[in-house]
């Protein structure tokens, strides 16, 4: 198998299972990655069903390519989630979208390559970048970013308790040689981080706080949530599978809130279901990845897959 394919889906039946219930309606991957939930999406549509894969990075949007050129009924764009609205626009398809999937996170293979720097297991240049085409690698941020800024990324980002330690350490670094690979920056958290928790690498919430931010995750999910309850026709489901708790507290807040609807009405009046303008109907409760799943997938277990169906 190639490397593009060395990478397992997450809860890809439960997913696929959720969002796909016309086998002609229109359905988006926004994460396409390498392929998984697009390619069982394809197998459950009919001659007229219409699959849009999104992805940031240039070897998904290669591998894409590569594995459904044949296929008619997939297209895909090279972008962020946060531009579904102007792909379906482009498309005019606004409102009429049956389905869109997120999976959240780094793929296997951004992750296991140490040329994309996202790991801190392998050396290798420190980039982070999902689209190395646009914004600053993380050696280009960390070269110029305060300490208090540096700090608060990696606590706002990856709730690591020890930022404060671990900025000045690398302020203090940076000023003897640049930091421009993963491997002296997972040292220099490494060392600074005075409380090592079991079964966690010390550098593991430094490095995912600071590529969250490189990749403006949280705010490209926010954007892309709104988006997407646009974008959805009535009946239409929305499938978010994430793996940090950040992610997962976006998600869930935006479930909870168009389930509820508006709650900011005058105390006291009689209250309609037109009048709350409830616009999500949650879709069973949050799914995690089973036994046997996380045993042949470690990187698994932290998965949470949220769903909503669109009501209005």
């Amino acid at each position: 198998m190639s490397a593009e394919l060395q990478h397992i889906t997450v809860l890809l039946n439960e997913a696929v299972d959720t969002l796909v219930d016309d086998p002609e309606g229109f359905y988006i991957d926004g994460t396409f990655g390498r392929g998984g939930h697009s390619a069982l999406v394809l197998s459950r549509l009919a001659e007229q069903g219409r699959l849009m894969g999104i992805d940031k990075d240039p070897e998904a949007i290669a591998c894409a390519a590569e594995r459904f050129a044949d296929e008619p009924r997939f297209s895909i764009e090279r972008g962020s989630f946060s531009q579904l609205e102007e792909f379906v626009r482009q498309r005019e398809l606004a409102g009429q979208v049956d389905g869109v999937l997120l999976d959240l996170g780094v793929s296997s293979p951004q992750l296991d390559d140490p040329n994309r720097g996202f790991s801190f297991m392998a050396d290798g240049p420190l980039d982070m970048r999902m689209n190395p085409d646009v914004g600053e690698s993380a050696a280009e941020w960390l070269s110029r970013a305060s300490e208090k800024e540096i700090a608060d990324v990696m606590y706002t980002y990856g709730e690591e308790r020890h930022s404060r330690r671990m900025a000045r350490a690398i302020v203090n670094e940076r000023e003897l040689e640049p930091i421009v690979t993963t491997g002296r920056l997972a040292k220099i958290v490494t060392e600074a981080n005075p409380a090592w928790e079991k079964g966690k690498n010390p550098a593991t919430r430094a490095f995912q706080g600071i590529r969250i931010f490189i990749n403006r995750e949280l705010e490209d999910l926010e954007d892309c949530l709104d988006q997407a309850l646009d974008m959805l026709k009535p009946g239409g489901h929305l499938v978010v599978i994430s793996f940090h708790s950040l992610e997962d507290r976006i998600v869930k807040r935006f479930i909870r809130k168009h389930v509820k609807g508006d709650d900011h009405l005058p105390p006291g009046i009689p209250v309609t279901q037109d009048m709350l303008k409830i616009r999500l109907k949650a879709v069973g409760k949050a799914v995690k990845a089973g036994r046997d799943e996380v045993s042949d997938n470690p990187r698994s277990r932290s998965a949470v897959m949220r769903a909503a169906k669109k009501i209005r």
